[in-house]
C-alpha cells in the first residue's frame, strides 16, 4: 500500500528541507533535491506507520492543486511512501473469516493471495 502526499521543499544555502502541509513535523532535508526526497519518504513512512501503530488517524492529503501560499524558491510535489515492507515484517496473526462461496471459488481459480489482499485492504482502510 502506498500513501501520497503533497510536500513543499525549501532551498537553504547549498541543500533543501522539505515538509508536509498535512503532516506536522513531518520534514527533512538534504544536500540535492533527490536526497531531500530520498529522506523525506523515509520519515513519510515513519511518520504514518508511527499514527497506525499508536491507533491515530492518518490526515487525507491536501490536493495538491490547493497548496499556494509559496516563498521565492519553494516547490510543491508529491511524495509517496509504500508501507508494503512494514505489513510484511509485523509479528503475523491468524485470523479467521467468513466470505461468500462463490468470491472464494473466484480467488482461488485467479491463484489470489487472500493474507496479502486483506493486509493491502486493511492499511488502505488505516491509511484514509
Amino acid at each position: 500500500m502506498k500513501v501520497i502526499y503533497p510536500a513543499v521543499f525549501h532551498r537553504e544555502g547549498d541543500g533543501y528541507w522539505a515538509d508536509f502541509p498535512d503532516l506536522e513535523g513531518c520534514q527533512s532535508f538534504g544536500s540535492d533535491i533527490e536526497d531531500t526526497l530520498s529522506n523525506l519518504r523515509e520519515a513519510l513512512e515513519g511518520y504514518v506507520i508511527s499514527l497506525i501503530e499508536n491507533n491515530e488517524t492518518v490526515p487525507s492529503p491536501s490536493d495538491i492543486s490547493d497548496i499556494t501560499d509559496l516563498d521565492g524558491g519553494e516547490f510543491v510535489t508529491l511524495v509517496d511512501a509504500d508501507l508494503s515492507a512494514y505489513a510484511n515484517r509485523s509479528k503475523a496473526v491468524k485470523k479467521t473469516l467468513t466470505i461468500p462461496e462463490w468470491l472464494n471459488e473466484a480467488a482461488i481459480r485467479q491463484n489470489l493471495n487472500f493474507s496479502q489482499i486483506l493486509q493491502d485492504a486493511l492499511l488502505t482502510k488505516l491509511a484514509r
